[in-house]
């Protein structure tokens, strides 16, 4: 016998066999939603291991049997290895795009734009209606281009994820900072028209822009203030953009003339100033007193001892007519300008003409080390007062003792090394001097 049914309850349906043997029902009635790869009928018609079965199955299990229900099937269709490629492609693709979305909205979300600068690009496009004066005007929390304030105000209107998240934060924000950032809202064309339409010769008062600021709440911002108007016509009128000022021409003589025209107008008579006696009479009494100071300043040059100057690369001349020897170092050089000077290192109440402690480390050296003295022989001797020893030419001086010194001579104190070098002719003609005194 044939059981018929209904046309919505008739299905068809296969079976398979499973590697274990176990039969797999599958139908070829179409399905909406969309098969996974695990749902997909591999060739069972052609296959291995694989029977048709012509048999039929009802929903009720009590009107159909394995043996007396038979209807003829359509074929089913096969899926080959290439189709379950590309779902499979398909499946994965979707995922990385949706994975690729969720990455995109979080990198939006960590951009430098904070809900103050999206409250401020809100009102100044809502006042001005261009995105260019709101780049010129507006002032955000950190420097952007023109490009980043498009495509932030086009993130705004168009993208959902991110107008959702910037409507959260500005509703989270103090009611201290929204009132900041009105405060600094721009001025529309309206406005600036009501504001021109006062008068730049008149005097206006606070209650002049109250009084328009209550006859016109639906031109003005609702943040506006009398001050704040009044303030805004005062940089109108000072830049001369109120509708009844005109721009001053630049000059009102002719065009404007370059740097060599204007010099050839210039008389040379009309830069002399007159003559001031008192004047005069001052700047003389102040001239005098400075040449008076600088005869002091040279009478003390020659009483200095030791002058002390940075060795450079290309030092200069060893001596002068008034340097009898130098003490060289690595670092400075001493001149000695005297018959007599004091080696040492400078400390508190005791001054030296040598302060050795410009070359290098000078804790081992005593305050008081040594005296270098000219003898009206024109010889230089070294005396140790202090308690190290001073080398010379690697002679140890002890304390109390005294040395030649010679010329290039090497003096070592507390492993700080000098040169001694004599300006011998200088110490020549001190010879002659004191021969011809000596023969008188």
């Amino acid at each position: 016998m044939e059981l018929t049914l209904p046309p919505r309850e008739r299905t068809t349906s296969t079976s398979s066999l499973n590697e274990d043997g176990t039969k797999r029902r599958s139908s070829s009635r179409a399905i909406k939603r969309p098969k996974f790869d695990d749902e997909l009928v591999e060739s069972s018609l052609g296959g291995q291991g694989s029977t048709p079965l012509n048999k039929i199955r009802t929903r009720n299990p009590s009107l159909s049997t394995a043996s007396d229900c038979s209807v003829s099937l359509p074929p089913t269709p096969s899926v080959t290895s290439d189709v379950r490629k590309r779902l499979s492609s398909k499946s994965s693709s979707k995922r990385a795009r949706k994975g690729r979305g969720s990455q995109s909205i979080v990198t939006k979300d960590l951009g430098r734009w904070k809900p103050t600068d999206d409250l401020g690009l809100i009102i100044g496009v809502q006042q001005t209606c261009d995105l260019v004066t709101v780049h010129r005007g507006v002032k955000f929390s950190c420097k952007f281009t023109l490009g980043e304030v498009q495509e932030r105000w086009y993130a705004l209107l168009y993208d959902p994820t991110v107008s959702r998240i910037a409507q959260q934060a500005m509703k989270n924000l103090h009611p201290d900072q929204i009132q900041a950032v009105q405060s600094r809202a721009l001025y529309s064309k309206a406005e600036e028209e009501l504001l021109g339409k006062i008068k730049s010769n008149s005097n206006p008062t606070l209650q002049t822009f109250e009084q328009n600021l209550k006859e016109n709440p639906h031109i003005f911002f609702p943040a506006r203030s009398a001050k704040s108007l009044f303030a805004h016509w005062q940089l109108l009128k000072q830049y001369h953009l109120l509708p009844d000022q005109s721009v001053p021409p630049l000059t009102k003589n002719g065009p404007v003339k370059d740097f060599a025209e204007a010099e050839q107008q210039i008389h040379d008579s009309e830069l002399y100033e007159s003559s001031d006696d008192l004047l005069e009479h001052e700047l003389g009494v102040a001239s005098r007193g400075s040449k008076r100071e600088i005869r002091l300043l040279e009478d003390q040059v020659s009483k200095w001892q030791v002058l002390v100057d940075t060795v450079t690369g290309i030092s200069p001349p060893e001596f002068d007519n008034q340097t009898l020897a130098v003490l060289r170092g690595r670092l400075v050089r001493y001149l000695m300008r005297s018959r007599e000077i004091t080696l040492g290192r400078k400390a508190s109440g005791v001054n030296v003409d040598v302060d050795l402690s410009l070359e290098g480390p000078a804790w081992k050296i005593s305050r008081r080390q040594g005296i270098i003295k000219l003898r009206n022989t024109g010889d230089f001797l070294v005396a140790n007062e202090g308690k190290r020893p001073i080398y010379v030419d690697g002679k140890p001086v002890l304390a109390g003792n005294k040395t030649k010194l010679n010329n290039n001579s090497v003096v070592e104190i507390a492993s700080l090394r000098f040169i001694f070098l004599i300006n011998l002719d200088l110490i020549n003609v001190i010879r002659q001097e004191t021969a011809k005194l000596s023969g008188h």
